[in-house]
């Protein structure tokens, strides 16, 4: 019944935070006819990566992967990350995670692991020469959160000030690649990055380092980043859809009970990703209850669990639907 009543709060928070999406995007209008894509696109960083390590079409994501009740096969369909989520919401699948070998599937995911802003392009022309963009394309972008670590890694060599700037032209150039997918046909949801002032790296950061709050700095570039990308993406209503994922981490963090997360400040997985599994999860010191990627924000000390993926895959699901695109 616990586990029932975490699902419906988590519901709520999503459709809360859906609901502020949709205010602030930049949407409207009237949908005259329910788009529906033939092939979804992913650009970005690993966040949004299936790695089909075994070439068996049954890859495994950056975030808590599921094993099979034998304990040892990957179950690449459980756990989706938020893009697979996505594409499940329209009756497709990505190539790298196919057990079931759909044929020939359409969508693709060109997102690369630790790819920052300036990788988006070249994500961008890979997918242009395979096949131009059209109107029945849906294309995902999230990507900076790898730039912001990078200049946050500079200071204090280097002053806040200077950081600010270059996350900020990041943010900037983000936009262009979106704007550029826009204007070729494609759809396009982009997302915010996720504060990164409340991971669980910034929780390390702040309690080893004493010259300034490292957490709150960190929270300050991603503010930057996502003030940018936002303001320069070219959106009338009709081709972008914006999901603010640093808003619902926000929410999430500010009142976990709420939307059925039980810990927000540490790392959910005891392997690196993407090598974590249900198999390899940490137990809390506190409760000595074994760690979950649904109730665990995190996966490790920067990107989402399961739940947290899920939840993103909500809301680009919805927004996706709710789009006059």
């Amino acid at each position: 019944m616990n586990l029932q009543m975490n699902r419906t709060h988590r519901a709520a928070l999503w459709a809360g935070a859906l609901a502020g999406t949709l205010l602030a995007s930049c949407g409207g209008g009237t949908q005259v006819e329910k788009f529906v894509p033939t092939r979804v696109l992913s650009f970005g960083d690993e966040s949004s990566v299936i790695e089909d390590f075994n070439a068996d079409a049954n890859g495994r994501k950056y975030t808590v992967n599921s094993i099979k009740s034998d304990l040892v096969t990957l179950d690449c369909k459980a756990n989706p990350n938020w893009v697979q989520y996505l594409a499940t919401a329209y009756g497709m699948v990505f190539p790298q995670c196919n057990p079931d070998a759909v044929a020939a599937p359409a969508s693709r995911i060109f997102a690369a692991t630790n790819a920052k802003v300036a990788d988006i392009a070249t994500q961008v022309d890979q997918s242009v020469a395979a096949s131009p963009f059209n109107a029945k394309d849906l294309v995902t972008v999230l990507a900076g959160a790898n730039d912001i670590l990078a200049e946050y890694a500079k200071f204090p060599g280097v002053d806040e000030a200077t950081l600010t700037a270059n996350v900020e032209l990041a943010g900037t150039n983000l936009a262009g690649q979106v704007n550029r997918i826009a204007n070729a046909g494609g759809k396009v949801l982009i997302s915010t990055v996720p504060d990164m002032g409340l991971t669980p790296y910034a929780v390390a950061q702040k309690a080893a380092n004493t010259d300034t709050d490292r957490a709150a700095l960190l929270t300050r570039l991603t503010t930057r980043f996502n003030a940018k990308l936002r303001a320069n993406i070219e959106n009338d209503g009709r081709k972008i859809g914006l999901l603010l994922l640093d808003e619902l981490v926000q929410a999430i963090v500010k009142s976990p009970s709420t939307s059925g997360f039980v810990n927000v400040t540490a790392a959910a997985c005891s392997a690196a990703l993407p090598t974590c599994t249900t198999l390899t999860l940490v137990t809390d010191p506190i409760t000595t209850l074994l760690a979950s990627g649904d109730s665990w924000l995190w996966a490790d000390d920067r990107h989402l669990s399961a739940g947290g993926q899920k939840g993103l895959g909500g809301l680009a699901a919805t927004r996706a639907s709710g789009n006059p695109f």
